[in-house]
């Protein structure tokens, strides 16, 4: 029994981990935004999952469920850290507690996506989103995703820095050049991400 016991701990301990370490931080750190487009029910770790992108756009029909409860589980894949930053503490702790569906329209009120289209238009809409992202200033996007995550841990003062010293580093690419001089020229800027 014991080695029984000890050797499913070792397998999820492995999954859980490989879930966390390779994707969640994986998207979390990559220097691009990540766009999610939902259908269906994002369940578990499905719904932690989306958590973890940027930019969550939803169909109509979907449902999102934390689910881990109904199988007398804790939350993982980040739930528990990214959840109560986007809803709220109260909120992120329902939506563990209840193990009910959540439908497309109540988590755009709740911030949880941010947009939400007809079923047949979600990957159409999220394709155009992401493409439109990738012809972007791709530099100044990564910068300020790191930002965003680095603003939870630091005080204002440490942020300000921060912010200062990318700008600063910024300026120096061709995408702020090409930003600025697309700016006096009144037309559109062509990024080229360098």
């Amino acid at each position: 029994e014991t080695g029984g016991s000890q050797g499913l701990y070792e397998h999820i301990f492995r999954l859980a981990n490989e879930l966390h370490t390779k994707v969640v931080l994986g998207l979390k750190r990559l220097e691009k935004p990540v766009v999610a487009g939902i259908n269906g029910v994002a369940a578990g770790a499905g719904f932690s999952l989306t958590l973890g992108c940027d930019i969550r756009v939803a169909a109509r029909g979907a449902r999102f469920l934390m689910a881990y409860a109904n199988i007398g589980a804790p939350a993982d894949g980040g739930s528990t850290y990214l959840l109560p930053r986007l809803v709220g503490a109260s909120r992120a702790m329902e939506f563990y507690l209840a193990s009910q569906p959540t439908s497309a329209q109540a988590a755009l009120v709740m911030g949880l996506v941010s947009q939400v289209v007809a079923d047949d238009q979600l990957h159409k809409h999220a394709m155009e989103t992401a493409v439109r992202l990738a012809q972007g200033p791709t530099l100044a996007y990564g910068r300020v995703k790191a930002l965003f995550e680095s603003s939870w841990q630091n005080d204002i003062e440490t942020q300000l820095d921060a912010e200062t010293d990318a700008i600063s580093q910024i300026a120096l690419t061709n995408d702020f050049q090409e930003g600025i001089k697309a700016f006096t020229q009144k037309r559109q800027p062509w990024f080229q991400g360098n």
